[in-house]
């Protein structure tokens, strides 16, 4: 484990996070901040708008920024779904919204140019990360100052990754001892690793208000200087 000055993890100053929730991705929304998620994957479509900024083929896209865009896509090929064109009898992308950047026209047109590579949907130039499949909430509070905050956080993410989440709440959180129930936590593992049990589906199963009970992480600083 790298070590951050007097305390040990990974430096956040080049941390990157491996999955967003899809209320993370939905902030993104704008032409000039734009993310959207397919097949279990996270992608900023920022770079792509600003490209082709003022261009009609760019309006579908821009249409759903900040969504799951999943069902556009043939999860066996990751391909954009097809059909055969009515017009043509030829089989050709398949797209509702009206065709979109890098799908090529329905018939020959003297001003396609497809001297682009690959289209922007192929390979993983524009990932960011991993969408979160399933979420849940974390109360963290601060035994030092009692300040307590609820993060939506995703299942699968480590409690470094979770500790990230924390860090616009308080910059020094990797100077605290993470505990639950009086242990320890390993930062390396996620909630449920911890012992951490997600109970939505115990709540769901006898119709009670999950809201009511949300499991508490406790933070407590670590003197430094006097471990020193």
């Amino acid at each position: 484990m790298p070590s951050r000055g007097l305390v040990a993890g990974p430096n956040f100053e080049y941390f990157q996070r491996r999955y967003f929730t899809p209320a993370e991705v939905a902030q993104h929304n704008q032409p000039e901040d734009l993310w959207v998620s397919y097949l279990g994957n996270v992608y900023n479509l920022t770079p792509l708008a600003q490209e082709y900024k003022g261009d009609l083929l760019l309006k579908p896209i821009v249409e759903v920024a900040g969504q799951d865009i999943s069902h556009w896509f043939d999860p066996k090929t990751r391909d954009i779904r097809k059909h055969i064109d009515p017009l043509t009898g030829s089989l050709r992308y398949r797209t509702p919204r009206g065709r979109f950047l890098h799908v090529p026209p329905q018939l020959p047109r003297s001003d396609w140019a497809n001297d682009f590579g690959k289209p922007w949907w192929q390979g993983s130039r524009y990932e960011v990360g991993r969408l979160s499949s399933k979420t849940r909430n974390i109360r963290i509070i601060n035994t030092l100052t009692s300040q307590e905050h609820t993060l939506e956080v995703g299942a699968l993410e480590s409690m470094w990754e979770i500790l990230h989440r924390y860090l616009p709440y308080n910059a020094h959180a990797a100077s605290y001892t993470w505990k639950y129930d009086g242990k320890n936590l390993n930062m390396d593992y996620t909630l449920e690793e911890n012992g951490i049990q997600d109970q939505q589906e115990e709540f769901d199963y006898l119709n009670m208000d999950s809201t009511l009970y949300t499991p508490a992480v406790l933070l407590y600083f670590n003197d430094d200087l006097t471990e020193l």
